[in-house]
């Protein structure tokens, strides 16, 4: 069940909903969408919106359960080159987040700023289907492109839980370490040397 292999592009779709699936528990997808019966379509959409950007800035690794779903997902961009702008953005943006867009501007913003800007590669969405978590599934995807970078990584954690599992892959903490968003919903800060 720990075969990696890159995600079709139709799968991409897929993808974004492994990922709303994965986070749907998290409070940063709570202060981006409050309105539970909206979150999980919302996320879904926004998830599918970003990691169709990720093959040609970066990279999808997967990783498929016995009967063919997806079950793990990597999304990576790779920031040692100029990352392409993604089509209209806000105007799409804003239909998908519709009236949550000022949230989603926010984070964006937040992002924006404390981005690094040594080269990287950008663990932007590491998602693991829920109940198969703590399985060893998300080690193995970072495990794989570890592997092969040769330059430093970045990603935003979203808890203690995240955080532990980082470090253990190498990640250190950054300073600033905690970034906020306008609710003071944390996200943290990691960088792999």
């Amino acid at each position: 069940m720990t075969a990696i292999r890159p995600a079709a592009a139709g799968e991409i779709p897929a993808v974004g909903r492994l990922i709303a699936e994965s986070f749907d528990h998290l409070p940063q997808n709570r202060s981006l969408v409050p309105d539970e019966t909206d979150r999980l379509p919302v996320m879904t959409d926004y998830f599918t919106f970003l990691s169709a950007s990720a093959p040609e800035g970066g990279k999808i690794d997967v990783i498929e359960g016995p009967s063919g779903e997806l079950v793990a997902a990597a999304v990576w961009f790779d920031r040692t080159r100029e990352q392409p702008e993604i089509p209209a953005y806000e105007q799409r943006l804003g239909v998908l987040a519709g009236r949550y867009l000022p949230h989603f501007q926010a984070l964006d913003e937040v992002f924006d700023k404390h981005h690094p800007e040594e080269p990287h590669w950008h663990l932007a969405f590491l998602a693991v289907r829920p109940g198969l978590q703590s399985a060893g599934l998300g080690s193995a995807l970072m495990r794989h492109t570890h592997d092969r970078l040769g330059v430093p990584a970045y990603l935003e954690a979203t808890n203690d839980d995240n955080i532990r599992l980082y470090e253990r892959h190498g990640y250190t903490r950054m300073s600033p370490f905690d970034i906020r968003l306008p609710d003071d919903t944390p996200f943290f800060r990691m960088w792999r040397p």
